[in-house]
């Protein structure tokens, strides 16, 4: 061994040991963490009264530990890492307690499913289910604590069945979670790469790639599918086919990826809206989303939004869709920030609330973290 491989491998030698001291470090830290979050299931185990659950999943306070991270954290790894590992270790100990049951949208490999998984961690037990309207009910009926539905894209817009499922149900929005996403060509082991005439993908990622599609393939038949989940699967057996969707996809289904990042607008990203039944406290840093309901006359829309600029309370969307009260009657879905608890919110929505017709609260939540 020459003099500079030695030197090499004697340095390289006390990084390792630092590393395994480090990991030792870690480790020990992670199992004291587990173990006092077993302390806290049983301190609120033992004073549960009656019938009633103790809530062992609470919203705010994750958020709070998880800006807390960032804000500790001096680098090398991105904000966005650094707190992905806490969120792993709250999720691990978290299962300890009691493991989350979260529906969403299926099937696995979709954006939804990932969101889940962004938001709850990989140690919660996710529940696949074919539609937005499923994931309601199987919440509803105390199947999942909580659900996980797409509800806007910053290319296509909202999703209007996440808003119309809103006005049936009685479910409260616990939190949310902005996913970039990324688009990739994918083919199977079949697949004939210079004979590609059809290309499988759900609808609105068939939309986000339009430029692209057009310019690289403009004589394939594009099919829409209900996810992109199913477009990784069905174009598996056939041998002119390749499909549109995510990492996630490409490694569950055993897909090679021909074209990264295929999207036309690079900041491509989704809003998921977190479902539930419980009540969230503030957090420091949150959103509140209503349902308002106006009645047919002019103007009327100017009313119901003039509180939120005199109390300064900042809107960051107000969507409209159809009543089921009446033709041509609508109802709007306003977010905006802040915690209804806040009296900013709170004064603003109690003077909207004498000026509409109806003024249905679907919750206040920690702004997304992740």
């Amino acid at each position: 061994m020459s003099d500079k491989s030695a030197q090499e491998a004697l340095e390289l030698g006390k990084l390792r040991d630092q590393i395994d001291a480090l990991d030792d470090q870690i480790g020990s830290l992670i199992s004291e963490r587990a173990r006092c979050a077993q302390a806290v299931a049983e301190v609120k185990d033992r004073y549960c009264e009656g019938d009633s659950k103790p809530i062992y999943y609470r919203p705010e306070r994750e958020a709070q530990v998880l800006r807390k991270a960032m804000e500790k954290n001096d680098g090398p790894l991105s904000n966005e890492e650094y707190a992905r590992l806490f969120r792993e270790i709250m999720s691990a100990c978290l299962a300890l307690e009691n493991p989350v049951k979260v529906a969403f949208l299926g099937p696995e490999g979709t954006f939804t499913h990932e969101a889940a998984l962004k938001h709850f961690g990989h140690s919660a037990h996710a529940v696949s289910l074919s539609a937005i309207d499923e994931v309601f009910r199987e919440v509803e009926a105390g199947g999942c604590q909580f659900g996980v539905v797409p509800v806007e894209n910053s290319t296509e817009g909202v999703v209007t069945h996440t808003l119309d499922s809103f006005l049936t149900s009685n479910l409260r929005i616990c939190g949310e979670v902005v996913l970039r996403i990324h688009h990739n060509l994918m083919v199977s082991d079949v697949t004939k790469q210079d004979s590609i005439s059809r290309i499988y993908s759900h609808a609105q990622s068939l939309a986000q790639c339009r430029k692209w599609l057009d310019a690289n393939y403009p004589n394939a038949e594009r099919i829409a599918v209900a996810s992109n989940a199913e477009a990784a699967r069905r174009m598996k057996s056939e041998w002119n086919a390749a499909a549109i969707a995510s990492d996630a996809a490409s490694k569950l289904y055993g897909l090679t990826t021909i074209a990264e990042k295929i999207e036309d607008l690079p900041d491509n990203s989704t809003r998921f809206l977190i479902v539930g039944n419980q009540h969230v406290g503030a957090s420091g840093e949150d959103k509140t989303s209503v349902v308002v309901a106006v009645h047919n006359e002019p103007g009327a829309l100017h009313e119901i939004l003039a509180p939120f600029h005199k109390h300064n309370v900042d809107l960051t969307r107000v969507e409209s869709r159809p009543s089921r009260s009446g033709t041509w009657n609508y109802v709007f879905f306003i977010d905006m920030v802040g915690h209804q608890s806040t009296e900013p919110v709170s004064k603003a929505l109690e003077q909207v609330s004498s000026l509409a017709s109806d003024v249905k609260s679907l919750g206040s939540y920690p702004k997304g973290v992740l």
